[in-house]
């Protein structure tokens, strides 16, 4: 027996950690607030990986391929992809909400939680400016996914530019991956019990009582999400040929972190290097996944368009379907370029609401039932991303085996 307890895969041990982390969260909520410690700690543990590992990775991608044409022709596939899937998710949370009406007959009350709702989002121009770093160095301190991976692809460019004169540079930068890759194997011992932390502490601060309240809400979105995952993913990685089974077994580990601790930033590491096992090569997993955490949020857009036709609904506020899609509109140009922006979803929200004169105050509404819904669209967001670099892979003519 013991034998077969020490064989159980990384994955089970974190359906074990979060069933753990959901029962003390239930039975002993005074002992899981005190546990934010050890998910803070893993936490802080994996966004130290971030920085180098993208840099290292990415960089090694692009100048070990020496090709600049070919990686133009990669971003511009990823981008395309991105606007499409995205505003499927848009449309498909926009039908969702208006086919269960989960808003109607919940009247919203200015509450004190609106003074902490985030300001409106930035402007198309600033959300342009900032993806230009000022300093590397800044933009690793804050983990700044999108400044590093701008810096590192312009980096990498340099150095297959130079060609010799960089071998140095671009060697450091390959042994740079692989160290970092061994350090979330040392790191991801500790994700049961991170995991398990964040979920104890989400269940015991938010309890059974707000699960109820806005119940239809959070029922419909988790519903959403799934119809999103399983009819539109599932169609895209159908279409481009996509072996299920194997990228099942290679985004079910990014996946689980996401949804535990509410952090595209902890599933990160892991993605880059089991899309990498799965068959990616290095240079496009290295591009798209990252860049995906700002252009490709797909549970995060299907969300947005869910929560602000609730917050119309209950209101009282009718809306035409013209002004429905001219707020789907706004929400594709307003929710890029976010990822490192705490709670940004509710900062899109808030900035389309005032937009459209909706009341502000449903924001503060969603604000207490933010966790459990950031689980949802987090994981999602990272199963879209896992795919989206299989798929740009398949574009390029990769070819993915079945086998496990």
């Amino acid at each position: 027996m013991g034998r077969e307890v020490k064989r159980l895969s990384l994955t089970a041990w974190i359906f074990i950690g979060m069933a753990a982390g959901i029962a003390i969260g239930i039975a002993a909520p005074g002992v899981a607030s005190r546990l934010s410690p050890a998910s803070n700690i893993f936490l802080r543990l994996i966004r130290s990986i971030i920085a180098p590992l993208i840099f290292g990775t990415l960089v090694y991608g692009i100048a070990g391929s020496g090709d600049l044409k070919r990686m133009g022709r990669i971003g511009l596939k990823a981008i395309v992809y991105f606007e499409a899937v995205t505003t499927v998710a848009l449309f498909l949370g926009l039908a969702a909400v208006n086919l269960v009406h989960p808003g109607v007959g919940l009247k919203l009350a200015p509450t004190a939680s609106e003074a902490a709702v985030p300001q409106a989002p930035p402007t198309v121009g600033s959300v342009l400016e900032h993806v230009f770093p000022s300093s590397i160095i800044d933009a690793m301190a804050r983990g700044d996914v999108l400044q590093i991976v701008v810096f590192a692809f312009l980096f990498g460019a340099a150095c297959a530019a130079i060609g010799n004169k960089a071998k140095l540079v671009v060697a450091f930068c390959e042994s740079l991956a692989e160290v970092m890759f061994r350090y979330t194997n040392y790191v991801m011992y500790l994700a049961p019990l991170g995991v398990g932390a964040a979920i104890a502490v989400t269940v015991a601060s938010k309890g059974a009582g707000v699960l109820f309240g806005l119940g239809k809400l959070i029922l419909t979105m988790y519903a959403a999400q799934i119809i999103f995952v399983v009819v539109v993913l599932g169609s895209v990685a159908m279409l481009f040929r996509i072996p299920v089974g194997a990228f099942y077994r290679a985004a079910r580990e990014p996946f689980l972190i996401a949804f535990s601790t509410a952090s595209s930033e902890a599933a990160l590491p892991r993605a880059l290097e089991n899309m990498e096992q799965f068959g990616v090569p290095k240079h496009i997993v290295a591009f798209v996944l990252p860049a995906g955490y700002s252009f490709n949020l797909d549970g995060s857009t299907l969300y947005l368009s869910l929560a602000l036709v609730f917050v119309a609904q209950a209101a009282g506020v009718e809306l035409t379907l013209g002004q429905q899609l001219l707020m789907m509109l706004t929400l594709m140009l307003t929710s890029k370029g976010l990822a490192g922006v705490p709670r940004s979803a509710l900062v899109v929200l808030a900035g389309t609401l005032s937009s459209f004169q909706l009341p502000m105050e449903g924001v503060a509404v969603l604000l207490g039932i933010d966790a459990v819904m950031d689980m949802a669209r987090t994981s999602v967001n990272v199963l879209g991303n896992c795919l989206a670099s299989a798929v740009v892979a398949r574009w390029e003519g990769v070819e993915f085996r079945a086998a496990a």
